[in-house]
């Protein structure tokens, strides 16, 4: 338990660090990490992080297409979407549009622990 909670502060690291207007996904954040086969932990840590302590922007993770598969965790269907679209993200039909463009790889852009 103390090693699962140790690797979601670590996630809650890298995802605070995602800027405004980007996204990345579940696989490049466990890539970063280490643990290149650890996307479905990432968002795990993802669905837990509300209980944080601290503003997570867990919006900002999406699957490795693009597509908004832990929006049902925002509480209302609409809200991921929602608050991507309010960074200017463009959303249609639970995907965000001209990934590539937005995506932001914290192995690119983040000095490697």
């Amino acid at each position: 338990m103390a090693d699962q909670q140790s690797f979601y502060e670590r996630v809650y690291e890298v995802v605070r660090q995602i800027p405004y207007g980007r996204a990345t996904s579940y696989g490049a954040i466990a890539k970063y990490l280490g643990a290149a086969r650890s996307a479905r932990l990432v968002g795990w840590a993802m669905n837990n992080s509300h209980t944080a302590g601290f503003q997570v922007p867990a919006h900002r993770v999406v699957n490795r297409n693009g597509v908004l598969t832990g929006k049902h965790h925002f509480g209302d269907a609409d809200t991921m979407q929602q608050l991507l679209e309010n960074e200017g993200i463009k959303v249609i039909d639970d995907q965000i549009q001209e990934f590539k463009k937005v995506y932001w790889d914290p192995s690119l852009e983040l000095v490697v622990e």
